[in-house]
């Protein structure tokens, strides 16, 4: 469930739990002043794992690679 902050009237912060389908608060439920849903960053971001490799990007960004370039060898007999 997401946490949801909240501004009151008087300027002070809370932050509650509610489920994505409720709709937003209009009033808080412990002072009954008006509130207003406030954008935060709260949502970050989770790494796992050892860390990033070599190959998670590519090293030179709009520059072709070297051609790969096959050799025939022919039997001798």
């Amino acid at each position: 469930m997401p946490t949801y902050s909240y501004k009151r009237e008087d300027g002070t912060t809370f932050d509650i739990q509610q489920k994505i389908s409720e709709s937003a608060l209009e009033v808080c439920p412990t002072t009954g002043q008006k509130v207003k849903r406030i954008i935060t960053g709260g949502g970050g971001v989770v790494y796992k794992g050892d860390g990033w490799y070599v190959t998670d990007y590519k090293d030179k960004k709009g520059t072709p690679s070297e051609p790969t370039t096959k050799t025939e060898s022919t039997p001798k007999d």
